[in-house]
């Protein structure tokens, strides 16, 4: 859950920029069905390098929100307390590939954190059935998840331990951007201006996602937003232009992706062929957003 459903709304009332929104749980970029999705920046680099003919041009989570997830009662307070412990995982997400990466930055040998494959939707009921003590999950959806079950969650962030690429953001088929370019910008500006406005006023906020979703309360919903619009701003040249990217934060997701999420190692991708600004007209932090 996160925040948006609420600008989502907000973005489609504005009569400069109509767009069809469809639901989809395919992993894989199908840009002969669709323009454009909310995509993962490895997956998506990923996807590039094997061909996909897409382009990233908006960045929605400009920090990562990889996390361990354990109830706030499980004894897990840090890092160190994971020594001897079992943490479920998808078996074939990208968390799952990069938690080599993570036990290397904590010092960590394989055999000191005990991996258990469970599916997405097991993972919450597993963990408070005490199954296992933790899980790999983004933050931003498991900790309000758990929250509006009546627990407290523990939130150990993978950027604590330096790993923070770029997280999720707007991926548009090269055919797309070509034809249309300008109902790219228009849709960008008023996903950006749905985002923020949301970020800016919670409650109000919360209030519309209920009305599209029901069995949630406020302060969940609230939770939800605010870890969401923790990761809005990222760092160096682009701190404070949401949605901008740089080479250097490309750069790194290239590497990522080669290491550890299956980029093939003979893959020339450059920056210039995964991301673009050029569709961006880019609000700052400081900026104050109307609602429509």
């Amino acid at each position: 859950m996160s925040n948006a459903g609420s600008s989502r709304r907000r973005a489609s009332t504005s009569r400069s920029c109509r767009v069809p929104v469809r639901p989809t749980r395919s992993p894989r970029w199908s840009p002969a069905r669709i323009d454009a999705g909310w995509a993962d920046f490895g997956a998506t680099v990923t996807s590039q390098g094997r061909g996909a003919k897409v382009k990233q041009v908006n960045l929605l989570q400009a920090r990562s929100a990889y996390a361990v997830v354990a109830l706030a009662d499980s004894g897990i307070k840090d890092w160190e307390d994971l020594r001897g412990r079992a943490v479920a995982t998808e078996g074939g997400g990208a968390m799952t590939a990069m938690w080599p990466l993570a036990l290397s930055r904590l010092g960590f040998d394989k055999s000191d954190v005990d991996v258990i494959p469970a599916s997405s939707a097991s993972k919450i009921p597993g963990l408070l059935a005490r199954q296992w003590d933790a899980n790999l999950a983004l933050h931003v959806s498991d900790e309000p998840a758990i929250d509006a079950l009546g627990r407290k969650a523990t939130v150990l962030k993978w950027s604590d331990l330096g790993i923070d690429l770029y997280g999720n953001g707007i991926v548009v088929s090269d055919e797309k951007l070509r034809n249309d370019p300008d109902q790219v910008r228009r849709f960008n500006r008023a996903m950006q201006k749905g985002f923020l406005w949301a970020c800016q006023n919670p409650e109000k906020a919360a209030e519309d996602f209920k009305t599209e979703v029901s069995g949630y309360e406020t302060r969940t919903i609230t939770l939800a937003i605010d870890a969401q619009c923790g990761l809005n701003w990222g760092k160096g040249e682009a701190a404070d232009r949401y949605g901008v990217m740089d080479d250097a934060g490309v750069l790194r997701a290239i590497d990522t992706a080669r290491e550890f999420l299956g980029l093939p190692e003979g893959s020339s991708l450059s920056p210039e062929d995964v991301y673009s600004n050029s569709y961006l007209e880019p609000l700052g932090s400081n900026e104050t957003i109307q609602a429509p």
